[in-house]
This record gives structure tokens, sequence and C-alpha cells, in this order.
């Protein structure tokens, strides 16, 4: 099959016709499928001899057109099948719309076909476009057609609108216009699911081959602990340079527990030749700190000088600004001059603020931690003092009370022989009574006081959470405005909504109770959107859903005069009733 130009125009019902064409012209004879015609094809006995063989293929040598870019509109043309014909559309009409193509589409669907079309037209028709891996026909005018490539959907659907014609006959039954679309299949579906898994897996094996190649190489491993090793660790840690590393062997040979009482001595001595090297640390932060100290010192005293510099300039620049110096200057020096003069004092300004700035900055840290240091020193010393003194006076009550319980048993295990004893007992018993009343009024003081102290910390602490309180309160009262100003556009976009459902319910049951017979939805809204140009027939019929109540959707027609209408039911439930 081939396609017919206005240049020149050659059935391909005699195929030997194509084949002696393209001998002459030293071309092997292929068809438009890729099917050679002639096996036994030998380039060199053409009749025009000098000419190299050509793929008819190839893009401006052969004789398949180059390829078209998507802005020039391709021309259709009439195409001759062995047993139909294809009459391209009309140029000037619209495109046909089509579906979205589906992940991995490799079937279409093919509508319009004649009555009288067989499986083996469409494969002759369709088989052009590339390989076909199954057809799957219908009894009405259409089928599906699967092909072994993604790519050749492209060209099937480069027939959709042509006219189909069997044979030379003008029966209706015999043509038919075609309608080529994408169409949905559980098998492409899969392939294509399974080949981005192939990918995916690809990617994940890339990244990480990509992320074994930049990671940076493992340490070396640490040895296991040996008598020779220990004694070159022993080495390495009394030394300042390579101490680090031999700390960090050190380490993992205690996690690993390799101690044990014969080597027992060995990682004592490592230990204390590790212990050492406190007192250099210390002594490197000290002098680190030194060194610290001296270059703030340095920045301060070179800030200063140019301070002073700056200030020496601004003095010229004002003594040049006198009335003895400035009636001799130009107009153009002035301006200059007085340009210059305040450029000067503003960097002096500027690097003023900032020595200032780094002076109250170190008086800042300097008085926040002495008030810090005094005030929490003085609060814990004396909560301590006040609760040792707590602990001893509650001993001493403890002991006064044991000796008068032991005073009592006594007293009435043994019964008082003469009245001197009984004096000297109720007198003991006395004093006793006497000093505990007294520990117990000194008790109360001292926690009375411990109690004024708490009660000044919660005091403090109290302070604190107020001010933390009002700024959380500032915080919600903001959020809460916000939340307002939003709850507010929601409401009035939720009552425009609601207004807008109830007018048009109302609208479309005086509607359909006019149509006893029900309407479809894009009778509906085409009523619908004389009133309001905006409706969409997805809202509407989204709406009539949502009430089964007051509209039923029912199905009228048979076969292809299947269609879907509305109904109003509001008053069957009062009859019913």
């Amino acid at each position: 099959m081939t396609m017919v130009s206005n240049s020149m125009t050659m059935p391909m019902s005699d195929p030997s016709a194509w084949a002696t064409a393209m001998s002459n012209l030293g071309m092997p004879p292929i068809s438009m499928t890729g099917q050679q015609l002639v096996p036994d094809f030998d380039p060199g006995l053409g009749l025009m001899t000098g000419i190299a063989p050509i793929n008819p293929l190839m893009p401006g040598l052969g004789l398949a057109p180059p390829p078209v870019s998507q802005d020039v509109p391709v021309v259709k043309e009439i195409i001759h099948c062995k047993s139909c014909t294809l009459f391209p559309p009309n140029p000037n009409l619209p495109p046909p719309a089509m579906r979205e193509r589906p992940p991995g589409c490799k079937t279409v669907f093919v509508g319009g076909l004649p009555e009288n079309a067989t499986e083996q037209l469409i494969m002759e028709v369709f088989g052009q476009c590339g390989e076909i891996a199954a057809i799957r026909k219908s009894k009405k005018n259409f089928c599906h057609i699967r092909f072994a490539e993604e790519f050749t959907v492209d060209k099937a659907l480069m027939l959709s609108g042509y006219r189909v014609r069997v044979g030379s006959s003008t029966d209706k039954k015999d043509s038919g216009r075609l309608h080529v679309d994408f169409a949905e299949a559980r098998d492409d579906l899969y392939e294509w699911e399974c080949r981005q898994r192939m990918l995916a897996r690809e990617e994940r094996h890339r990244r990480k081959m990509e992320e074994d190649r930049l990671r940076p190489p493992s340490p070396p491993p640490i040895v296991h602990y040996s008598e020779h090793e220990c004694s070159e660790l022993g080495d390495k840690i009394k030394d300042d340079n390579k101490f680090p590393e031999s700390v960090r062997v050190l380490l993992t040979w205690l996690e690993r527990g390799e101690v044990n009482r014969r080597n027992a001595n060995n990682f004592y001595s490592m230990i204390q030749s590790s212990n050492s090297h406190i007192r250099r640390l210390m002594s490197e932060k000290s002098q680190h700190e030194k060194e610290m100290e001296e270059a703030k010192d340095k920045f301060k005293t070179a800030m200063a000088a140019i301070l002073a510099q700056f200030e020496q300039i601004v003095s010229v620049f004002h003594a040049a600004s006198k009335q003895k110096a400035w009636d001799h200057f130009s107009k153009a020096q002035r301006k200059n001059l007085d340009m210059w003069r305040k450029q000067v004092e503003e960097v002096r300004n500027m690097h003023n603020e900032q020595l200032m700035g780094i002076r109250g900055e170190e008086e800042m840290e300097m008085s926040d931690d002495d008030m810090d240091d005094s005030s929490a020193t003085n609060s814990v010393s004396q909560a301590e003092a006040l609760k040792e003194e707590n602990d001893s006076l509650r001993c001493q009550l403890d002991a006064y009370r044991n000796e008068v319980d032991l005073l009592k048993q006594e007293q009435g295990k043994n019964q008082p022989i003469s009245s001197e004893e009984d004096g000297t007992h109720s007198q003991q018993l006395s004093f006793l009574q006497q000093a505990l009343q007294g520990m117990q009024k000194q008790l109360l003081r001292m926690r009375d006081d411990l109690k004024e102290r708490e009660a000044e910390l919660e005091k403090s602490t109290d302070d604190k959470q107020q001010l933390k309180n009002q700024i959380h309160n500032l915080k919600a009262g903001l959020h809460n405005l916000q939340t307002t100003h939003t709850l507010q556009v929601r409401i009035t976009t939720n009552t425009s909504i609601v207004t807008w459902c109830s007018c048009s319910c109302g609208i479309i049951s005086t509607f359909l109770n006019v149509h006893p017979f029900g309407a479809s939805i894009e009778y509906i809204c085409s009523y619908l959107q004389r009133l309001d140009s905006k409706i969409n027939p997805g809202e509407v019929e989204a709406l009539l859903s949502r009430l089964p109540c007051t509209f039923r959707q029912e199905l009228t027609g048979v076969g292809a005069s299947l269609e879907k209408r509305w109904n109003f039911c509001g008053f069957q439930g009062i009859k019913n009733t």
C-alpha cells in the first residue's frame, strides 16, 4: 500500500509494477510495511547505471517524506489498499476530540468501521502503522487494536477522520468514517509499571554506586591487645603529637573488655599516662585564652588609634570650614569639602558606636555574671544554713522525747520509794518539758523564716512567669485575630454556596415538575445557564445526586439510544403517606 500524490499515482493492486519502478531507480523494492517485494534483488541490475542503492525510508533521499515539524500542517492524501480505499478528512474541519493518553498506551480504539469490515481488512489498514499484537473486534462497528510498540499508536492516530470504502462499492454498509482514540488496557498498564519499576531499580543501583564511590574510606581497624602493642601504645601515649590516636586505641581496648588480672598493671600505667596530659591541656587552654585577650586588647587599641585619626581629620575639615579659610576656596572646592566632611563624620560615628558597643557588652557581661553569682550564692547559702539548723533542732527534739519516754517507763515500773525521789523526778520532768517547749518555739521561728525566704523566691519566679504569660497572650491574641478573619471568609463563602444550592434546587424542582418524563443533565444545564452562564454540568449533577429523596435518575431507551434522565420525586413520599 502507498500514498497517492498529485504528481504520480500508482495502484498497489499490481505489486510487480511497483517492484519494476523501484528496480529501475536502483533501489531495493520494499513496501511501506518494510517487507522486501523481490527477495533475490541485485542492485547492479538496475536500468539506471551509476546510481547507488538508496533506502526508501531515509528522510530526504528515498520515497519516504522527511519528518515534518509540528508547526507545519500535515497534508493527508488518499490511501489505496488491496481491498479498500481511505479518503482523507476535510482539512478545514477541527481535529476530533481525544481522551488523555494513558501511561504506556499500546492499545487504540477504532470506531466508525463499515458494517462489512472484517478482521483481515483491519489488519490491512492498520498493519502499515506497525506490528499488531492482537485485534479484538466487536459485533458493532468498532474494535480495539493492540500494537507491539508504543510509537506505532501515534501513527494509527493519524488515520482518525479518514473515510473507508470497501472496494468500489457505494453501499452504505461498505463505508464508514474512522475514529481512532487512545484506549485503556490492563496489559499496557502492567507492562508500563514493570518498566517503571525496572527503571527505579536501575536508578537506585546507580545512586548506590555513586554513594559508594563518593563515600570516604573507613578508618583502619584497631588491632587487638598484645604485649608488643601495649608497649608501643605506652610510648605513643607519652608523645603529645600521637596522643589523640593512641587514646582512641586505649578506649577501644577498654570497651572490648580486654582487661584482666595479668595486664591490669599495664592498663593502669597507660591510664596514668593519659591523666598526665591534663596539666598540658589546661596550660594550652590558658595560653589560648591569654592570646585571645591580647588580641582583643590589640583590637581595642587599634580601634582607638583609628578613631583618634578620624577625629583629627574631622577637626581639619572643621578648621577649613571657618570663615578665615572658607572664603579663599572656590564654589566647587567648597562643595567637595562639605561632601568629604559629611562622609568622614559618618564613618567616625559608625566606628565610635562599634567601639562603645564592644565596651558596653563586656561591662554588661561582667555585671550580669557578678549579679548572677552573688544572688545565686546568697540564696543557696541561706537555704542550706536554714536546712542544717532545722535538721539539728529536729535531732535534739527527738533526743529529748526519747529521754522523756524512758523516764516515764522507769517511773511506771519502779514505784517511788520516798518522797525525795519523787520530788527530784518531778523537777527533772518539768525542766525537760520547759526545754522541749523552748526548742519547739525556736523551731517554729526557723520555719517562719524559711517560709518567708521561699515566698520571696516564689514571688521572683511568679514575676518571670507573668512576663512569659503576657508574651504568650499577645501571641495567642494575634493568632485569634488571624483565625477569626479566616473564619469570616469561610462563613461568607459557605453562605453563598448554601444560597446557590437552595435556589438551584428550587429552580430544578420546578423545571422537572413541568417535565414529568424527566430531562437529561444537559437539558437542565442549558435551562440554568440562561440564568447563570457560570453553571457547570458536573456541579449540577453532583447537587442532584446528593438529594436522592427529591431527585431520582432513571435510564430510558435500549442499546445505543440509552439515555440518563432525572425526575422529580419530592411529592411521592407525600402521596404514599
